[in-house]
């Protein structure tokens, strides 16, 4: 896998200049149009994780590699990439139009924790189509947070913020499967929350040295000090799913990333995501994707 692309990286190779501020900054935003960083003449983009978040609205046939799947855009959508899924996306039209906003989560401290909306979890869905109707209410979205970072307003960046949490929630609002978490109880949505903070807090995965710490439903009831009963009943609420499955689900998403994007030997994978015999690991990755590791790795 490529190595994690900073914001560094992407003005260097991207945009060719660095803003004269950028190391300065607590949190960092900018928008972009999409056009022009694609067509005949732009570099394919690596599949790789990123240090920051973005959000594109993207107009035009694409194929979206996003952990281990492969999405395709036929043809106007949104992608909500978080630093912890590799992803990259490919045109499949010459004719590709849009707008993206890249910022880090520092950006947002004190306002929200972007971690909690479902858009940027990694088991969530990232990619929402919508019509062409609503990709111009976004588009005015993405215009105003050009019109705001040009300005001289003292306040633009808590505009911008506002104009950034617009185009979340009229995203969910378009998928209102995604919108049921925020009908439960405050109690049970944070304590949802925190799990998935724990969780998600031991990845990605990018060096062999690196080990999760929690796998287990009672390691993580014991670092909530929570009940483990009590941990399943609210995370059955809000998702639908058990712990351990949630548990499984993100340790095998994060498996079949290690082993199709490094060459790490399947026994250096087992002992990064917790399993302390290589068996156990075997066993556990056949049961959730019907596969050995090593004839997955070769699909």
């Amino acid at each position: 896998m490529e190595k994690t692309e900073t914001l560094e990286d992407f003005y260097l190779t991207k945009v060719k200049g660095m803003p004269e501020n950028l190391k300065k900054e607590i949190g960092h935003f900018n928008v972009f149009k999409l056009d022009d960083f694609v067509g005949k003449k732009a570099k394919p983009v690596p599949y790789s994780r990123k240090d920051f978040y973005k959000i594109s609205l993207i107009i035009g046939k694409n194929k979206v590699h996003y952990a281990d799947k492969i999405i395709i855009i036929e043809e106007q959508a949104l992608l909500f990439a978080n630093p912890q899924i590799p992803y990259n996306c490919e045109q499949i039209d010459e004719i590709q139009t849009g707008y993206f906003c890249i910022f880090t989560e520092a950006f947002f401290n004190q306002f929200g924790n972007l971690k909690d909306y479902p858009l940027f979890q990694p088991a969530g869905n990232p990619i929402i189509s919508i019509s062409t109707e609503e990709a111009e209410l976004f588009k005015k979205l993405f215009l105003k947070m050009f019109e705001e970072i040009n300005s001289d307003y003292a306040f633009k960046y808590d505009a911008i913020r506002n104009l950034v949490f617009d185009v979340i929630h009229s995203a969910l609002k378009t998928q209102p499967s995604a919108t049921s978490l925020y009908n439960k109880s405050n109690a049970v949505v944070r304590v949802s929350s925190l799990f998935m903070e724990l969780l998600e807090r031991q990845f990605p995965i990018e060096s062999i040295a690196q080990q999760i710490t929690f796998r287990s439903p009672s390691a993580f009831a014991n670092q909530l000090n929570i009940h483990v009963n009590h941990l399943n009943k609210a995370l059955k609420e809000t998702t639908g799913k058990t712990t351990s499955q949630i548990i499984a689900e993100r340790i095998t998403q994060e498996a079949k990333i290690l082993l199709k994007q490094t060459n790490w030997n399947i026994n250096e994978i087992a002992s990064c995501l917790g399993f302390e015999e290589l068996s156990h690991f075997i066993n556990f990755f056949k049961k959730e994707v019907q596969l050995s590791p090593k004839a997955y790795r070769i699909s």
